[in-house]
């Protein structure tokens, strides 16, 4: 068995720092890198994709709607035809710093909102496939498993890599629980491990009980909680004890 462990990374902006990029890389097998719309900034782009360069983790662009006050986590009005040019333009960002440090472009997982919009919503989904797809057909699209936007790039004829989460929280429905609700995050280092080895044997811990079969190529752990780094750590722990292989998509 084997299974992708992914992280969001590069959501500092200027002087401000997010996350431990430096120790959460090295625990990972790809990166999700902000784009610059949400967060991140040429500078931090730039460092990022040297770190995952420096530890060989597999580099992806993290775009998201253009909200930084927001964190890209807010719902945004943009139309179809919005969503695919920005897409587009901050693939080409962190494809650029990638090219330049010698490395290549792996995948493209939309960030917050419109990962989220992009679960459900037919036209979003596809304005992301065909960011993508316009881009370059051998990047790995990633998107919420059995979502909408998982099928939408196996219709652009991309490759996919379904995601499910250790550190979240999921409804009976399959989507991640509201930020804004009790228990939405799993802060425990030792209840996400548990999750992520449920999730390889395919199924998930649901809200208000039961569990829900999921089918997972990829996991991911968020950057910019606190504890990140312990969770990540313990996660990988969990998944190598285990016997499951941790390696990029692809």
């Amino acid at each position: 068995m084997r299974i992708d462990l992914n992280a969001d990374t590069g959501e500092s902006l200027g002087p401000w720092p997010l996350g431990e990029d430096e120790a959460l890389i090295p625990l990972v097998s790809s990166v999700n890198v902000a784009a610059g719309f949400h967060a991140g900034d040429p500078v931090v782009i730039e460092r990022t994709v040297a770190l995952a360069v420096r530890h060989s983790v597999a580099i992806g662009a993290h775009p998201g709607y253009p909200d930084l006050a927001g964190f890209g986590r807010r719902a945004m009005g943009l139309s179809p035809t919005e969503i695919e040019a920005a897409v587009l333009y901050q693939v080409g960002a962190v494809a650029a710093f990638a090219r330049a440090a010698g490395s290549d472009l792996r995948h493209v997982k939309a960030h917050g909102a419109l990962y989220n919009r992009a679960a459900r919503d037919e036209a979003a989904a596809a304005a992301i496939a065909r960011a993508v797809r316009r881009f370059s057909g051998d990047l790995v699209l990633v998107g919420l498993a059995g979502s909408v936007l998982v099928a939408a790039g196996r219709a652009a004829g991309l490759a996919v890599a379904e995601e499910a989460f250790a550190d979240r929280a999921y409804e009976a429905d399959g989507s991640l629980r509201a930020r804004d609700l009790p228990g939405a995050v799993l802060d425990d280092p030792a209840e996400a491990a548990a999750q992520a080895l449920a999730i390889v044997r395919g199924s998930v811990a649901v809200a208000g009980g039961g569990m829900l079969a999921v089918r997972a190529d990829t996991i991911c752990v968020h950057g910019d909680l606190p504890g990140a780094v312990a969770r990540a750590r313990a996660v990988r722990e969990a998944l190598l004890g285990a016997g499951i292989e941790i390696r990029a998509p692809g």
